[in-house]
């Protein structure tokens, strides 16, 4: 079992520098600013103000789904990178934060939380899901294309986004938690 899962590793770490080599024949001026542009919207700083807007739209279960999903990746990307401590792909185009921010390569932080707006907005009456998932992707791409990621860590983002959410959904309707916490930090219904 271990040898097959050895192998599998293997093959994960062959499509990651295929990609990056892909990437580095085409990178190009115009896309690279557009992806620069773009890949802020996966920050901690962008989750926080995205939270802001939920909370002072009213949109409750939009906040409290989000809020519970952004605490869990929170927790689990630094614990992944420290465990794993995989480096960053080579030649990156930059570096989102400073060393002290972001230690390591494994999982993408950007790419669980773009997951976790763009699964917000798919249960959403008031969140525009295409749109949303659009830039969700294209801040996921970002993170590969701008070499910070390798696409594995992206995968892993995405799938770590999409865990936090859906155990966020869980724990909002099984604890009823707009009902369990003080009022000032839930928005009224």
């Amino acid at each position: 079992m271990q040898e097959l899962f050895q192998e599998f590793l293997g093959y994960v770490v062959s499509l990651d520098y295929r990609a990056v080599g892909l990437i580095l024949e085409l990178r190009g001026p115009l896309v690279t600013k557009v992806m620069t542009s773009v890949t802020g919207l996966g920050s901690a700083a962008a989750a926080a103000v995205f939270l802001g807007v939920f909370y002072l739209a009213g949109w409750r279960d939009e906040y409290l789904t989000t809020g519970v999903a952004i605490l869990v990746v929170g927790a689990l990307v630094p614990t992944l990178m420290g465990v794993f401590q995989r480096p960053f792909p080579p030649q990156p185009v930059c570096m989102t934060g400073g060393a002290e921010t972001v230690a390591h390569s494994f999982p993408s932080g950007h790419a669980a939380a773009v997951t976790v707006f763009a699964l917000t907005a798919w249960r959403s009456e008031d969140l525009p899901f295409l749109p949303i998932a659009g830039l969700a992707a294209l801040v996921a791409v970002s993170r590969v294309y701008l070499g910070t990621h390798f696409l594995s860590d992206t995968v892993a983002g995405v799938l770590l986004g999409l865990g936090a959410t859906v155990l966020a959904w869980r724990l909002v309707e099984r604890f009823a938690l707009g009902e369990r916490l003080p009022s000032a930090l839930v928005p009224a219904e």
